[in-house]
């Protein structure tokens, strides 16, 4: 139930911060994979780069498989955390994790930035750039788990603010990067091309810092969040999933009303929540749970597997067919990563207007299996590194299109499948059954990323 005498929202501070904060947890995830053909450049060599995108303006050589390491390497640490949240939470106070993990990862993005002016071989770069990529995701994983309670004792206008700011992460990413490629006249070896969209990234983590300050000292968030950690622990968990679906990407809401982004932040108007049915006795079995919801699990599982296992590592190799030109150089950041956080978005939103099909449907297996069939259709596409697979779509409106339904429906289906779990377990399962889908959804990610390295070298 709304609390009546809770103070206000002045100028709507506390929102712009929650927004802030959600932007700045998934913008380290884009900017990494944004900026693969940088670090595929550097790894490549000064030469090779010099000549393979001064000039052809294609995709240089991946000798190190760094999009799928830097994938891999990104998703690892949620599947560690989702399991280790509970005893952090124990263990470290709230501010210490929340600060913490925005001051490292600050520095860690001040290392990468600096990194683009040293010269530096391949082999250490990769390795500095790796144990980067571990620590920036690992401490990320600790601030959204940390994020998650606060935003548990908080109405649920706030955690939509929030899933809005992730979801805007890969599209700012995206654009950083865009604007960062056409402040250089030419194409050049180093990656000078690439500083503004990493000092864009540093900025944003700094500037996240401000609106926790921020939320210490306003009257409204106090009033919210000064609750016991046992009533904040339980909120985290009931919160967790709704909240989660957004990594990869960012950023899905829990259930349509969420979807639509309110702006009004007036705690009067949260809707009165429906009395509690009697619990039962006992705490739920998890295997209950699970045998309820594990056709909608498993799903979300493959949902994300299809997902990661070509995006970035395959679609990030895929090349213009029309030769050297300008348009060569910016297709695939404007085709493969923008598109793709654009239309994700959408698909997303979606399930604002309308679920389908239910739970009880036999479509939504169905539908999730027919996106295997987006595995060989992008293998397939324009991809000039190849040694066995032939190249069926050569043309830019063949990666266009396909690239379209697999965001759409990726955006969609994560959505849904959020949305369907709880309504598949009792009122008093509901918060096993989140627990259930955020670590399905680690397990997804982390599959994904893992099956990346067997479908490249089938190329």
């Amino acid at each position: 139930m709304a609390r009546r005498d809770a103070p206000q929202d002045s100028y709507h501070l506390v929102g712009i911060s929650f927004f802030i904060l959600g932007l700045g947890t998934l913008l380290p995830w884009n900017f990494f994979i944004t900026a693969i053909p940088y670090f595929q450049g550097r790894l490549a060599g000064a030469n090779s780069t010099t000549k393979t995108l001064g000039t052809n303006h294609t995709s240089p050589a991946d000798t190190f498989n760094f999009n799928n390491w830097v994938t891999l390497l990104s998703q690892l640490p949620l599947l560690l955390f989702t399991l280790l949240n509970s005893f952090l939470y124990q263990c470290i106070p709230e501010t210490v994790r929340i600060l913490g993990s925005l001051l490292i990862i600050l520095l860690l993005f001040i290392l990468t930035a600096v990194l683009v002016k040293v010269d530096m071989s391949p082999g250490p770069f990769f390795s500095i750039t790796m144990a980067s990529v571990w620590f920036i995701n690992s401490f990320g994983a600790v601030l959204q788990g940390s994020l998650f309670g606060q935003l548990g004792t908080m109405p649920s206008t706030y955690s939509t603010l929030f899933l809005s700011g992730q979801g805007l992460a890969g599209i700012f990413a995206a654009l950083a990067m865009l604007m960062s490629m056409a402040s250089e006249s030419t194409w050049v070896a180093g990656g000078q091309g690439w500083p503004l969209g990493f000092w864009e990234a540093e900025r944003e983590c700094a500037k996240s810092e401000m609106p926790w300050a921020l939320l210490e000292t306003e009257k409204f968030a106090r009033y919210y969040l000064a609750k016991k950690p046992s009533q904040a622990q339980r909120q985290e968990l009931e919160t967790k999933a709704e909240l989660l679906q957004s990594d990869e990407k960012n950023e899905i809401p829990n259930s349509p009303q969420k979807a639509a982004l309110p702006l009004d932040l007036d705690p009067e108007k949260e809707p009165e929540m429906e009395p509690e049915e009697p619990q039962k006795p006992g705490t739920p079995s998890v295997f209950i749970v699970f045998r309820k919801i594990w056709r909608t699990a498993l799903c979300l599982v493959l949902v994300f597997a299809v997902t990661l296992s070509v995006f970035p590592a395959i679609t990030a190799m895929v090349t213009s067919s029309t030769g050297p030109g300008k348009w060569s150089q910016f297709f695939n950041p404007i085709c493969c990563f923008l598109l793709f956080n654009v239309m994700d978005c959408l698909g997303r939103s979606l399930t604002s207007y309308f679920l389908w099909p239910d739970e009880d449907s036999r479509l939504l297996p169905l539908l999730v299996c027919l996106r295997v069939l987006f595995v060989p259709l992008f293998m397939l596409c324009h991809v000039p590194e190849r040694s066995r697979l032939p190249i069926l779509f050569p043309q830019d409106a063949y990666f266009v299109t396909f690239m379209l339904l697999f965001a759409v429906s990726n955006g969609y289906l994560v959505s849904l499948t959020m949305c369907l779990a709880p309504r598949q377990v009792l009122p008093h399962e509901r918060e096993v059954a989140g627990t259930l889908m955020t670590f399905f959804l680690a397990l997804g990610l982390s599959c994904g990323a893992s099956l990346s390295f067997l479908f490249k070298a089938l190329l």
